[in-house]
């Protein structure tokens, strides 16, 4: 650089979203961008910069599998929560995937889901302890990918390339992404379980979250919504926020998703998406419930949600607090 060029400018730091604080002590800091919706659609608050694209990671899932019915696959109830599912890897998801695979001439040899242990760490040691190893099936994305295979046989397409972004069913996932959200898609990476991932904003992302709860009753949109709704267990797991939150709010829709993002709708269209910049899912809860709160919900579940203790010799010493 000469002396006459000017210096590349730099970008401001996302605002602080949470800190954590141990035995009086602030110890650390993670940043981030939010958006807060109102009932009418309206932007009420945003912290950082929710525009700018991100990868939802899973919370994109709703939108993943309103377009696998689009595309002609019959899912309803349970089958359709874990076609959208982030799921725990207890014993009912696996069974319900296996069930899936098998109702379609499949089996978990199909799957193009890495090997993975059960999501949930309780699901987890006790699926080692009965000598179990890494399996496909096994990942926290099984159901969305058994769904996507379920489509493919139904229309004759190739099985082995449903992960290719140029696939007919990919290409029609990017579509549905970007008219939930209003915006086009800003880019397309892979994500952990191998499938395309489409970026996009927060706000985009809320949006898209309004307009799932809001959709017209027989929409692919709403069908996935209310399967979610009525059965989050699969959605999630039974020691899982996106559960209790559906469970306990009714009419609530609610997705986290990989790197610390989440996304939330309530039934009369208030939303709210957000993303912790480090990707620390520790501060994921304190920042939903803060959000929840002023969004206007008051509910026990959102003093456990944002309840994130520190641990000093086995005795809580702080906790991870939000600072919005």
């Amino acid at each position: 650089m000469t002396s006459t060029d000017a210096p590349a400018a730099i970008a401001p730091a996302p605002p602080v979203l949470a800190e954590v604080v141990r035995s009086g002590f602030t110890e650390g800091h993670h940043r981030g961008s939010l958006v807060l919706l109102a009932a009418d659609g309206s932007v009420e608050r945003t912290l950082g910069d929710p525009d700018a694209p991100v990868f939802p990671r899973s919370s994109n899932k709703p939108m993943q599998a309103a377009a696998i019915l689009r595309a002609g696959l019959e899912l309803s109830g349970e089958r359709l929560a874990l076609a959208a599912a982030s799921h725990s890897g207890e014993p009912f998801h696996l069974e319900l995937v296996a069930k899936m695979l098998a109702e379609h001439g499949l089996s978990a040899a199909d799957l193009r889901t890495p090997p993975d242990l059960p999501l949930d760490p309780v699901a987890a040691e006790a699926y080692l302890a009965a000598g179990n190893v890494r399996e496909r099936i096994t990942m926290n994305c099984s159901g969305k990918h058994a769904a996507m295979l379920a489509v493919c046989v139904r229309n004759g397409w190739d099985t082995a390339s449903y992960l290719d972004p140029a696939h007919p069913l990919q290409l029609l996932v990017g579509q549905v992404v970007a008219e939930a959200a209003g915006e086009p898609v800003a880019a397309v990476g892979t994500d952990g379980c191998g499938a395309p991932l489409m970026a996009i904003g927060l706000t985009g992302l809320a949006r898209a979250f309004r307009s799932f709860v809001l959709a017209e009753p027989g929409s692919a949109e709403r069908r996935v919504a209310d399967a979610m709704r009525a059965h989050p267990e699969y959605v999630a797991g039974t020691r899982r926020p996106d559960t209790w939150l559906m469970t306990e709010v009714p009419g609530t829709l609610s997705k986290m998703g990989a790197e610390a993002v989440q996304a939330v709708a309530l039934a009369d269209g208030r939303a709210l998406a957000f993303k912790i910049d480090d990707g620390s899912v520790r501060a994921l809860g304190p920042v939903l419930a803060r959000a929840l709160e002023l969004l206007g919900v008051d509910a026990p579940v959102v003093s456990r949600i944002g309840r994130a203790p520190l641990l000093g010799g086995a005795v809580e010493v702080g906790d991870i607090r939000a600072t919005f």
